[in-house]
């Protein structure tokens, strides 16, 4: 091992270059970010690229239209805009379940405990063609307008509809798995929504965030939320938006701006978030922020296809205000944002693991969010396969 002597001069820090921790006030978490990483060799499992080959239609597909579902026992309607229906294979179940007795198993010790969970989850195919994804969705011969914004109403829609259904529901999660090598098991484009009587971790620990941020005195000068007070997620946009050369935005428009966090744990991470007003959920957005937001959404996917020209894996989830009137004071905080964490580092191939240090440690990247967002910047809003049309 070599000997290290410390300089008596220390180095002028420079955060494209020095390794640096970085605080997610979110998450309320720490980032390791080792830029110097960038230039070590890579050696170790390499991802296929998916092709990009597949039919309009599939036969063999339990989500094209008019197919007969997993399983066999159901079939698709013949749908030719977007289509919701329960999943066959659901991870929670609506049914009541009594509270477990004390002296039970996971009730009999303070350190073994569990409480029944309940709730529905579906399915919502964003189209009826088996090869198109939202990335392809805002070139010709598609649009927002007309492809993106139906997705959005599909959400409003559920988000409506399934607490309507079940009054026992606390929260919907939306979210996307594309690409197997984030797990999704069929190519077709769709998303999930799961529904359940609690509010998740992840959301639950932003909601807290928010809440604390709000009804901190030192933040007062901030931006405001409907209620006057100080808003971290509609701050933290217009910080971003404000900031000399805006190193991490990707791209923005009258309602909305996408960018690479600040504290993002994945190589090319991205955010969606309201830079003008609070806006609680899906709900509350009107028919032009609806279309604003199918716009940033079909651009920012878009960008991110178009860094390794591949079909950019990722997943992506919405956070949102909780169901209103069945749950604490966290709803009111809520402001409607979308992660994307899609794996990919150096290639179409190469991907991130979050493994050692970051299953022990904390999550540590190489790629600097700066420099991440200037990579998607510099890509094309025209998708690299419809670039000869």
């Amino acid at each position: 091992m070599s000997e290290f002597t410390e300089s008596t001069t220390p180095a002028a820090f420079d955060p494209s270059d020095h390794t640096h921790r970085r605080w997610n006030p979110l998450s309320r978490s720490h980032v390791l970010c080792s830029p110097h990483r960038t230039k070590r060799p890579w050696q170790g499992a390499q991802e296929a690229k998916e092709a990009n080959t597949l039919p309009s239609y599939d036969e063999k597909c339990y989500l094209c239209p008019g197919n007969a579902r997993a399983g066999g026992a159901l079939q698709n309607e013949k749908y030719e805009a977007t289509f919701l229906f329960e999943n066959d294979f659901a991870a929670l179940k609506p049914e009541a379940v009594a509270p477990i007795p004390e002296g039970v198993e996971g009730n009999a010790h303070p350190l073994l405990q569990s409480s029944p969970a309940r709730g529905r989850c579906y399915v919502l195919c964003f189209n009826p063609s088996h090869n198109i994804t939202i990335a392809q969705l805002t070139s010709a011969p598609y649009s927002a307008e007309t492809h993106i914004v139906p997705i959005i109403n599909a959400w409003v829609e559920a988000y409506t509809k399934i607490h309507r259904e079940n009054p026992f529901v606390k929260y919907i999660q939306i979210f996307e798995n594309k690409g197997s090598a984030m797990g999704c098991s069929n190519p077709h484009p769709h998303g999930q929504i799961w529904s359940m009587d609690y509010i998740p971790e992840e959301p639950h620990r932003e909601l807290e965030s928010m809440r604390d941020y709000a009804n901190d005195q030192k933040n007062l000068g901030c931006a405001k939320d409907q209620f006057g007070r100080p808003s971290l997620l509609l701050t933290y946009a217009q910080l971003e938006m404000s900031l000399p050369n805006t190193p991490r935005v990707i791209t923005q428009n009258d309602d909305f701006v996408g960018l690479v966090p600040w504290w993002g744990i994945w190589p090319f991470e991205v955010m969606i978030l309201p830079h003008k007003r609070q806006i609680p959920s899906l709900l509350e957005m009107n028919e032009s922020e609806r279309a604003n937001l199918a716009s940033i959404l079909g651009e920012t996917t878009c960008r991110l296809d178009n860094i390794f020209d591949c079909s950019f894996p990722y997943s992506m989830g919405i956070h949102q205000r909780p169901i209103p009137a069945t749950v604490d004071d966290l709803c009111q905080y809520a402001q409607f944002h979308m992660h994307f964490y899609p794996p990919l580092l150096r290639s179409a191939s190469v991907r991130k693991f979050l493994v050692g240090f970051e299953l022990m440690g904390e999550p540590q990247r190489d790629l600097t969010p700066e420099q991440a967002a200037t990579r998607i910047r510099d890509c094309s809003t025209k998708h690299y396969l419809q670039r000869d049309q």
